[in-house]
């Protein structure tokens, strides 16, 4: 299929599925008025398919529903190659993204990001404004894609950093989420950067319950993870260095549909950067452990941080 038409039927796909997987709604629009929605009268903040992504959108969502904005926070969408066309043709208003992929993904690779925060965030304001798409305020919260072994695996081949694992890939099954192969910062970026063949590799979930128990069962030996997941400390797990420097900054930055901003104002705005200015990648480290090791909902762990940061007040939150 070409890429035109691939992206008009990912874009068919999502108009028919988003108004039954919203998930939680504002204070200005029922779950009914469908067609409002259609036209623009929502603002329908999407989610990538994994806990923290899902997290960020209620936080982010919440906010704006706080301020009197009407939106549907839309989770577990799937990866970029859905989430972004959705919000590049108006069917999502607001994705918090992560800087360096984003730029990566939206540059179609001809911007390449490096660890230099503002560098990154620059050229990806700068890639946006050919899509009819904006970043807002990046956080100063960073998750990036983690290399990730066992303790015993770690011993076992005397590894501390990515580089250690040239001479041991071939013997070694990676896993990670689908997508991964084709990532310029997973198994492509590997390969490009550190020369890593590995034996094969498992397509699992994006750093998810699926990776973490086949790495713990020895079913796989290395894996990507996010950088944030308290699973890693919890689980002993050991965080390769990344000696080559191949991740890029990956501030953590909501990008916005124009065409949002031009309806309800820059204020809009102003809500989103006064939600990442109080973000960090502790706070950050913190909500995830709550949601992923605690077993609270996504929608009660962002609630209850908005209403301590100020940003909410106290008894509000989405239903």
């Amino acid at each position: 299929m070409k890429p035109g038409a691939m992206l008009g039927a990912v874009c068919i796909g999502l108009a028919a599925v988003l108004p039954a997987c919203t998930s939680s709604t504002g204070n200005a629009a029922p779950p009914a008025d469908e067609q409002a929605a259609r036209h623009g009268a929502v603002i329908r903040v999407g989610s990538f398919d994994f806990p923290e992504s899902v997290l960020l959108a209620e936080i982010y969502g919440q906010a704006l529903a706080a301020a009197s904005f009407p939106v549907r926070v839309v989770p577990e969408l799937g990866p970029r190659e859905l989430v972004e066309p959705a919000l590049m043709n108006g069917l999502l208003q607001v994705v918090p993204e992560y800087a360096g992929s984003a730029l990566e993904f939206i540059s179609l690779g001809h911007r390449s990001p490096t660890a230099d925060v503002q560098a990154t965030n620059r050229a990806l304001a700068g890639a946006l404004a050919g899509r009819g798409l904006l970043a807002a305020r990046p956080a100063a919260a960073q998750n990036a894609n983690a290399i990730v072994v066992t303790a015993a695996t770690a011993a076992r081949y005397r590894l501390r950093s990515i580089g250690d694992l040239a001479s041991v890939a071939p013997r070694l099954v990676f896993g990670g989420p689908p997508e991964c192969p084709e990532r310029a910062y997973c198994l492509r970026g590997l390969q490009r950067a550190y020369g890593l063949r590995f034996k094969s590799f498992v397509p699992l979930d994006a750093g998810g319950p699926l990776t973490l128990q086949a790495l713990s069962t020895g079913y796989i030996a290395v894996a990507l993870l996010f950088a944030t997941d308290p699973n890693i400390s919890a689980r002993h797990l050991v965080v390769l260095t990344d000696d080559r420097a191949l991740q890029p900054a990956e501030n953590i930055t909501p990008v916005v549909n124009r065409e949002a901003v031009a309806r309800f104002g820059t204020r809009l705005l102003t809500v989103l950067d006064a939600v990442s200015g109080r973000l960090t990648t502790d706070s950050l480290r913190a909500l995830d452990a709550q949601v992923e090791l605690g077993g609270h909902e996504p929608r009660l762990v962002a609630g209850d941080w908005l209403r301590t940061q100020g940003l909410m007040p106290k008894g509000g939150v989405m239903r």
